[in-house]
């Protein structure tokens, strides 16, 4: 997206009295409604003595803290920065926008939760693609960035998983 696309986008929210306020709800419920999702798994999990908790936790762990290193090393500008807008949400970080860590957060969780309850972890995944969405809308990310947050949480859910 362009500045004039993402101004677009940004006014049209803006022009609905509560637009600003749903959207920020929306993407901080589904947030936490994953985590919680995600601890109700491994805690699930933990009460079977069900063993599966351990890569549960480390398969997102362990590609969160990759896609971290590499992010700041990369050190992407984020759309505010570049077209010198002011976001939806207020945030002041500079640069590691890409990838998005909290598309990829979501979908490595949803990974993870896929391959305990199916049905659950395909609902996380479909939240993941509303936070994606809620992220770019915002100003926060480039459609690249949260395209490339879910890839990566996607295939470190797949190489984590794979033989289970």
């Amino acid at each position: 997206m362009d500045k004039k696309q993402y101004i677009k986008v940004m006014d049209f929210v803006r022009s609905y009295k509560y637009g600003i306020r749903a959207i920020y709800i929306a993407g901080r419920a589904i947030t936490y409604l994953t985590a919680v999702i995600y601890l109700l798994t491994i805690t699930m999990l933990v009460y079977k003595k069900d063993m599966r908790f351990i890569r549960v936790i480390a398969v997102p762990a362990a590609g969160f803290i990759l896609l971290s290193v590499f992010r700041a090393k990369y050190n992407a500008i984020r759309p505010y920065e570049k077209y010198n807008f002011k976001p939806l949400f207020p945030k002041d970080t500079h640069g590691k926008s890409f990838p998005s860590r909290h598309v990829f957060s979501i979908f490595a969780c949803a990974g993870a939760i896929s391959f305990i309850y199916p049905f659950t972890g395909t609902f996380i995944y479909i939240m993941g693609v509303l936070l994606a969405i809620i992220r770019v809308i915002a100003g926060i990310h480039f459609p690249k960035d949260v395209i490339a947050g879910a890839l990566t949480g996607i295939l470190c859910s797949i190489a984590g998983f794979a033989n289970l």
